[in-house]
């Protein structure tokens, strides 16, 4: 009786395995539809203006309405996913996903429009950092970096992808199924949910220090960090359309510094702070969010600028628009996971200080535009480099900034880190019309390029210096 004990151990290990990939491939479905949407509008802005109209404010806003509400609430919802469970947290955001997208597809003006893309904001909140914590939760090690880089590589084709789909999309359909075809891969992977069982990741409250505690959520911070996002880029993208010295401008940015000022405060003596300070006392997670502040800054300002320049000043449609940057996606499926596995490896700094580098040179090529722009030479290869570089930096840093926070507070460094990204290209976009001077002309856009050059030269700095020592990223 005895020898027959352990023949159910290979089915066992077949199921274990089975169970992680649906954990993967449903982490990666669920950040891929806040990544496309965030994305995928990029190249319907100028048919969107076209119909409502607005021009490069309204266009701003469309794409700022959405950030502000993901990187305010962000943290929210990391401490909701460490506190109810990463399932339940992750089901809740992709209905609300779902419905808020057709909203935003519906909208019959510019003002319904912003505030449904605000909403969708809301949603995607509760989804980039459940999905990873989900991971963290499941893997660790070597394999827990790989799967990472698959994650990134995903949801990264999730971001560079969308433009084209969008492209194609505004050519035939119109601007509004844009918004409308996230309601696919959304109801694909709450079917992929039903697999999981309901109290799968199950979280405790957490506080700062990381003790365990009882679930209660940071309603003062939220509130002070949405009035503190609110206020500056509200006062970042009118003050080009009414003049920076009015008193519309004004009040919003002075409310806004005190509301952030107090929300610094406030989590310094919250009993359970939705970003705790005590995290920023992890070397690899501080240098990690300081990186991604100029990395992110630097990318949403530059795939902004991208389709925008191909379709306004290359006149080409949006369908050409879209496939421009279809090279990215390409290099960023091919290289990403393999990057994440060497950073598990070897350890993330040398990829964190070059990846910066060669997404740099990509974006320097593009000063190489001139009238009349030739599309293929002088942006195509920079979009290259650009898609290898993110390649190299985007695991890794994801990797680094997890590395040596415990696992009971994933969650919450998760939100942490994606609110820090989300937050960087928000106020990068609302900073668009002050550095491209109003308008996007040629000058404007080599204007935008020594920005985003300058900008992740300095995450590569940060890197190299910051993370010296630091043998290993997971």
């Amino acid at each position: 009786m005895s020898t027959s004990q352990p023949a159910p151990a290979p089915e066992s290990d077949a199921a274990v395995l089975r169970g992680r990939r649906t954990v993967l491939v449903v982490a990666i479905l669920a950040s891929f539809v806040a990544f496309l949407d965030g994305s995928i509008v990029t190249v319907a802005l100028p048919a969107i203006a076209r119909e409502l109209g607005g021009e490069l404010t309204l266009q701003q806003w469309v794409v700022d309405a959405y950030l502000l509400t993901l990187g305010s609430l962000m943290l929210v919802a990391g401490s909701l996913s460490d506190t109810f469970g990463r399932v339940r947290v992750l089901r809740l955001g992709l209905i609300g996903f779902a419905l808020t997208s057709v909203l935003a597809a519906i909208a019959p003006d510019p003002g319904l429009l912003i505030a449904a893309r605000a909403l969708q904001g809301v949603a995607a909140a509760l989804l980039v950092p459940s999905s990873l914590a989900l991971i963290t939760s499941t893997f660790s090690g070597p394999a827990q970096g790989k799967a990472i880089g698959s994650w990134t590589a995903w949801t990264g084709v999730a971001f560079l992808i969308g433009p084209l789909t969008g492209g194609a999309l505004v050519d035939t359909l119109g601007w509004r199924w844009v918004f409308a075809v996230v309601v696919l891969p959304v109801l694909l992977t709450l079917v992929l949910m039903t697999r999981l069982p309901s109290d799968a990741h199950h979280g405790d409250a957490v506080g700062a220090g990381g003790e365990a505690g009882t679930a209660r959520i940071d309603v003062v911070g939220a509130v002070l960090a949405a009035v503190g996002l609110a206020g500056p880029v509200f006062a970042l993208i009118e003050g080009q359309r009414v003049g920076f010295g009015h008193a519309l401008v004004l009040v919003p940015l002075v409310v806004g510094v005190a509301a952030l000022v107090g929300f610094v405060s406030w989590e310094r003596r919250a009993p359970q702070p939705m970003m705790p300070l005590g995290l920023f006392r992890v070397r690899a997670f501080t240098v990690g969010n300081l990186a991604t502040v100029g990395i992110y800054a630097a990318l949403s300002l530059g795939s902004l600028v991208i389709p925008l320049v191909v379709q306004e000043l290359a006149g080409l449609p949006a369908t050409l628009a879209g496939l421009v940057t279809l090279p990215t996606t390409i290099v960023s499926l091919l290289f990403s996971t393999l990057f994440g596995t060497l950073a598990a490896t070897h350890g993330p700094r040398l990829f964190m200080t070059v990846g910066p580098l060669i997404t740099a040179s990509g974006f320097s090529w593009m000063l190489l535009v001139h009238d009349p722009i030739n599309v293929w030479w002088q942006i195509v290869p920079g979009v290259v480099l650009f898609g290898f570089g993110l390649s190299v930096t985007v695991a890794p840093l994801t990797s680094t900034v997890l590395s040596q926070v415990s696992a009971r507070q994933s969650g919450i460094a998760s939100a942490v880190n994606n609110a820090i990204s989300r937050v960087a290209g928000l106020v990068a976009v609302a900073f668009l019309g002050v550095i491209a001077g109003g308008a996007l002309t040629v000058d404007g856009f080599h204007r935008v390029l020594v920005v985003v050059a300058a900008l992740l030269v300095l995450s590569a700095l940060v890197s190299f210096v910051g993370l010296r020592g630091l043998r290993r990223a997971s």
